[in-house]
Parts: C-alpha cells; structure tokens; sequence
C-alpha cells in the first residue's frame, strides 16, 4: 500500500532528478518544441539555375509551408563545392543554416580530391536525401553526330582531338567513365557546374557535355542542343525520343546526380529529428510527386540512417570508379 509520505518523497525526487536535468534534456525538448521561430538558410554549393538549386527551392518552399517560417536559398558556387561547405560549417550549429548539397560535395569530392578541407561523413549529418537525377549526353544543336554511336564511332578515329564538358567533381568523374566504357580518349574541359556546362554545348565550346537532365531538359526540349542518350535504364518521360545509353551500345553506363539536405555536426538531436520528420512528410506529399514528374527525376528514400548508409555507398562506389578510370586526384 502506497503511502501519503512515500508519494510526497516520489514528487520531490522527481522535481529533484528535473532540476538537475535542467541544463541538458530540459533545453533540448525546448529547442525541438520551438524550433524553427526564424527563417532557416539553406546554402547550395553552386550557381543558380542547378538540379541541387531547384530541389533546394521546392524543399524550402514546402518547408516554410510547414513551419510558417521563412526559407531563404543562397547558392554559394564555385570552389568545387568548398566555399558552400565552408558557410555552413562557420555558421552557428542551431539547425538555422542548413547544406542542400548533392552528390560531389557529399561523396565524390572523397574519391577526386587527395585532401579535402571537410569530411562529409564526420562534419556533416544527414538529414534527408531528396532526388536522384539522370545523366543525359548532350552535343550543339548543329553537332554533325545524331547518334551516341556515331559520335563515339568518330571520337575514336581522332584520339584527343573532341572535347567533354562537365561541371563538379562529380560530373567530371562521370565524364571519366564515360570515356573509359567508350573507349575514348576525350579532352576533359571543366565548369563551375552543369548550367555552365549547357551553355558550352550551346555555344559549341565543347564536342560533347554531360549533364543532369534538371538543368539540360529546357534546351533538349526547345532543340537548342541534342540530347544523345540519357544514363538511365528506361527514356525519360520528358524525353520520349531520346535513346537510353545502353541501346546506344553503352551498357552499365547510369550515373546520376542525387541531392539532400545536411546539418553540420553539432545541432541538436531533437531539431535533426524534426526536419527529417518533416521532410518526410514532404516527399511523400502530391505536390513532390508532381515535381518529380515534371523535373524527370526520382525521389529517394527520406530518413538520417537511409542517407547515411546512402551515402557511405557513394563514397565507395566513386572510389572503386575513381580507380578504373584512373583519374588523377587532384
């Protein structure tokens, strides 16, 4: 039998055991039950007009609709990703600067850089994956090669002599491995990012480019340059008459940019918690199924622990490329 004495001791250990949790669990409940109460930044590593910028304005929209708080994108390119990184590790951990960062930034940088200025696993914490998006081969509108067989047909009668555009590292690692199941000895020529490597195809500054469909479909679509294949197992909605590589004779061959968004290491457990809740609620909401659709790229699964096992899989599958191809880190 429970005594009056014995439940005054329980309430008085209790407050007790709260006083003493004061300045741990109590504050962490209350940052996740009043966070966010300001706007959150979501900085991109690359120019404007970027799969990883469109992805990144579409989750914040939807998020500020959830939240009532505002969502500001800063695109912060150039560096290969660095100075993008570096905002988001300098800014306060408080979860109110986030990385919506892609695949280069977050894996292949590992495999193509000797010494990197962050690590992704260890100074970032996943939050959510957002989108895998596919490669498609793209030459100038008034390109001499219809087919992807005929401009590796006449690549490889002229080694050296055609060019290969491509944006980030990951891009770039992309364009490796594509010259290396061609059998072609392409001059690498890097950009800033894929828009910029559209407009060189445009503009006829390269032979071929490679780039992600997010920002090379308007141009496919408009016949201002010539998609010859797309780096996907099945054609693309938004690209019916655009051959997959693999019925162009190049098997095996499906890289794809993927984005997410990140936290540097530090913010509270609770706040990551509730950002990857809602963005779940996000991706698995009509208005993201439509924006797939629309942009032609596949959503991923949401969750902390599926990215980060996600993402240590990219890391190594680039370094296993990395050496097949023999890139050269830099």
């Amino acid at each position: 039998m429970t005594t009056r004495s014995t439940c005054i001791s329980r309430r008085q250990t209790l407050r007790t055991l709260t006083a003493l949790m004061g300045t741990s669990a109590v504050p962490w409940a209350l940052a996740q039950d009043a966070y966010p109460s300001k706007s959150i930044r979501f900085i991109v590593p690359f120019p404007p007009g970027s799969g990883a910028e469109l992805a990144a304005r579409f989750m914040g929209q939807k998020l500020s609709e959830l939240t009532g708080q505002p969502v500001v994108v800063e695109p912060r390119g150039g560096g290969n990703g660095f100075i993008g990184v570096q905002a988001v590790l300098s800014a306060p951990r408080d979860g109110y600067t986030l990385f919506a960062g892609s695949n280069s930034t977050m894996a292949t940088n590992v495999a193509l850089f000797k010494k990197l200025p962050y690590d992704p696993v260890v100074d970032l914490v996943p939050i959510s994956l957002f989108i895998r998006s596919p490669i498609v081969l793209i030459v100038p509108a008034n390109s001499p090669y219809k087919t992807l067989r005929e401009f590796i047909a006449a690549a490889k009668l002229e080694p050296g002599k055609f060019s290969i555009g491509s944006g980030s590292a990951g891009y770039q690692m992309m364009g490796a491995m594509f010259a290396e199941k061609a059998g072609l000895e392409l001059l690498p020529i890097p950009y800033k990012s894929s828009p910029d490597t559209v407009k060189a195809v445009l503009s006829g500054e390269v032979s071929i480019g490679v780039a992600d469909v997010t920002s090379a479909l308007p141009l496919v679509q408009s016949t201002r340059v010539r998609a010859l294949a797309s780096a996907t197992d099945k054609r693309l909605p938004g690209t019916p008459d655009v051959p997959t590589a693999r019925e162009e004779g190049l098997a095996d061959f499906t890289p794809a940019t993927w984005n997410g968004i990140m936290a540097p290491a530090g913010v509270p457990k609770p706040i990551i918690d509730k950002l990857s809740d809602l963005f779940a609620r996000i991706l698995a909401s009509p208005e993201a199924a439509e924006f797939y659709a629309k942009q032609n790229v596949e959503p991923l699964p949401s969750g902390q622990e599926a990215m980060r096992k996600f993402q240590r899989e990219e890391i190594e599958r680039w370094k296993r490329i990395a050496v097949t191809t023999k890139i050269e880190q830099q």
